[in-house]
């Protein structure tokens, strides 16, 4: 049996190769943005078709998995956080009538981790009740990029919804935190900061997600409002100040830091991650074809996925709901309802 899929908001294919990868079949794909889009043409021979409101479902071929990591900055923390109210936010309801029309047997999506927090839990509450409305059993869970073998803390809230059953979880597979300093280059044009240029943290602390924050850029940055002690701590849009040893994990790659300034501390040295790194530690394989400029490229790894997190999702999705074992069951199940209804029926006639 070969399952189908669909990559929608397909960016540059991270949910493509992962779930081919799974031994899926990708049928048809969307993506709004031409860079992205050329992008993905040039590593797997297909033109996304553009604006999803535009797509008639009915002439989309049939499949059997909706892949989609629905726009994230409506409900990030690095953006207004303005969810539905953003006209990207409402590109959800364009997934549900998708679902509505082609009743695919499985849905998975994939969004920030903040999607749980936004508007008090309002937000992912009305998601998951428009997907149980269309009758589909539905699951979630946050899951991080470096539980599946990439050196990168990049927590995503994933949900499965199926026709089937719930989605366990607890059933994929994670593998031991690899560190940041087996996936580096031996041999590149590194940009190193000069030693003027940064002060390092005497005794540096291992994170409980695998980050080392070992110092920062000597850099003036906004202190109005900041608690002492802690302006080099401050939030998302700070980050190109942090240095991260590369001893331990790096910290999510944003989209909107378009210069690459992801500066980390090897061998007692501090450069930048080079954008080959950035696409490594994302899961992606070495020959694929980076096409864009490289503010495009930085900006397209920052909005992926991370491929072998979504390759052990498609695993999984196979083993629970397309497998001939798991076919067999639910056909037996079939048969042992018709039995009964029929045996119902019986006795009810006779007593007639």
């Amino acid at each position: 049996m070969t399952v189908k899929f669909i990559d929608l908001f397909a960016g540059i294919g991270g949910f493509r190769l992962g779930l081919e990868q799974s031994g899926f079949k990708c049928v048809f794909s969307s993506e709004i943005d031409k860079a992205c889009k050329d992008t993905y043409f040039a590593n797997y021979g297909e033109m996304p078709k553009g604006d999803i409101g535009e797509i008639n479902p009915k002439e989309i071929e049939n499949f059997d998995i909706l892949s989609a990591g629905f726009p994230c900055q409506p409900f990030s923390i690095s953006g207004k956080q303005l969810g539905f109210e953003d006209t990207r936010g409402t590109l959800f309801f364009d997934i549900l009538r998708i679902i509505k029309i082609k009743q695919p047997k499985v849905v998975l999506l994939e969004n920030v981790k903040h999607l749980v927090h936004h508007d008090k839990g309002n937000t992912l509450k009305v998601i998951l009740e428009n997907l149980r409305q269309l009758n589909y059993e539905v699951n979630w869970k946050i899951l991080n990029a470096s539980d599946f073998g990439v050196p990168q803390n990049r927590e995503r809230i994933i949900i499965v919804a199926s026709k089937d059953k719930k989605f366990e979880f607890d059933k994929i597979k994670t593998v031991k935190r690899p560190v940041l300093k087996d996936f580096l280059d031996t041999e590149a044009d590194f940009e190193f900061l000069d030693d003027t240029e940064y002060s390092l943290l005497v005794n540096p602390t291992v994170q409980k997600s695998g980050l080392i924050f070992a110092g920062y850029r000597n850099k003036a940055i906004r202190k109005a409002g900041v608690r002492p002690n802690t302006e080099h701590l401050s939030r998302v849009h700070k980050q190109p100040n942090r240095i991260y040893s590369a001893e331990g994990v790096h910290p999510t790659l944003p989209s909107q830091e378009t210069s690459g300034r992801f500066f980390i501390l090897v061998d007692g040295k501090v450069r930048k991650l080079t954008i080959n790194e950035c696409y490594r530690i994302t899961g992606f394989p070495e020959d694929f074809n980076k096409i864009s400029s490289l503010g495009e490229l930085y900006k397209q790894i920052g909005n992926s996925v991370c491929v072998p997190m979504v390759a052990e999702l498609g695993k999984e999705i196979k083993n629970q709901f397309f497998s001939s074992n798991r076919n067999a069951v639910v056909r037996e199940m079939q048969i042992r309802e018709e039995k009964r209804e029929n045996d119902t029926y019986g006795s009810i006639t006779v007593n007639l």
